[in-house]
This record gives C-alpha cells, sequence and structure tokens, in this order.
C-alpha cells in the first residue's frame, strides 16, 4: 500500500494540488506531482465547481491517493472570497468522501507549526522548508501548488505511522 496523500489548497478560481507519500522505511516524504487548478472566471460557480470536484476525482484516481487533506479557511478579509473557498472546500470534502478516502483539514496555524515549529511563521518560512523537507533546489511554483504540499506534508508528519 502506498499511503498517498492529495494536498489541496482551496480556492474557486486556483485549486492547489500535490500529490506525496512516504517513502518506505525511511522518514522522508516523496513529491509525486503537483499543479495548480484554475477554472475560468466567465463560467458560472457551480460549474467552476463542478469542474474542480472532475478534477479532483481524476488527481485521486490517477495516483490512487488514500487521503485527501486541505488548508481550511482560518481567516478571510474579504467575505466575499471567503465563501467562495468554502463552497470549494465543501466540493473536496464531498469528492473525498464519495471516492471513500479519508478527508482531513488544518488550519494555517497546524501546518505553521508542522513545517516550521511557529505558527506565526511568514509564508516564505514555510516554503523554505518544504524545499528543504523534499530536498529541492527551488520552490514550488505557483504558490498555491506549494501551499498544497505544505498541507500533505502536514498530515504525513501527522500520521507518522504511514512510515
Amino acid at each position: 500500500m502506498t499511503n498517498r496523500v492529495l494536498g489541496i489548497d482551496p480556492g474557486l478560481a486556483n485549486t492547489g494540488w500535490a500529490v506525496l507519500e512516504p517513502v518506505s522505511g525511511n522518514p522522508e516524504f516523496k513529491l509525486i506531482e503537483c499543479g495548480c487548478l484554475r477554472t475560468k472566471i466567465t463560467s458560472t460557480s457551480a460549474k467552476r465547481l463542478n469542474m474542480i470536484y472532475d478534477e479532483l476525482e481524476g488527481l485521486i484516481k490517477k495516483y490512487k491517493v488514500e487521503a485527501v487533506v486541505f488548508e481550511s479557511l482560518f481567516f478571510a478579509k474579504n467575505a466575499k472570497s471567503a465563501l467562495k473557498v468554502a463552497e470549494a472546500i465543501g466540493v473536496i470534502k464531498i469528492c473525498g468522501e464519495r471516492n471513500g478516502i479519508e478527508v482531513a483539514e488544518f488550519t494555517p496555524l497546524q501546518v505553521k507549526m508542522a513545517l516550521v515549529g511557529y505558527g506565526r511563521a511568514e509564508k516564505e518560512q514555510v516554503e523554505e522548508m518544504v524545499r528543504n523537507f523534499l530536498c529541492l533546489k527551488e520552490n514550488i511554483s505557483p504558490s498555491h501548488a506549494s501551499d498544497a504540499v505544505a498541507v500533505g506534508l502536514t498530515y504525513l508528519f501527522t500520521n507518522q505511522q504511514l512510515t
């Protein structure tokens, strides 16, 4: 069993994703692939949410992931954009449930604590730790994909029995 996890940085316009797995017999983790799903702003929100569902389900099946994890909505300056993110989170939860896999969420504070050890860490510090944990020479781009990797790593760190 691979114990692959699909990390997600939710959003209606841009949904970052990353597939990771533990390295057998090792306290390390491997990034299989990552990217960003982009929806057309000209489409209705229902079509955009449906596209997110279809794309995530395709990733779940393609990479045979066993858990889908996402960063929860902790704070938003703009209520309208927060509602759109919340809708995307609902789609993520339903997609995981319908595919019979574990669904977990982490707050930004939990992600920062797991990766940096400090809850008020800056985004750049988190990106640097992602790069270091995966032995990468450069930061993952776009930032939505990097955020998805960070939440996936948080899940793997907090579930050490997988390794």
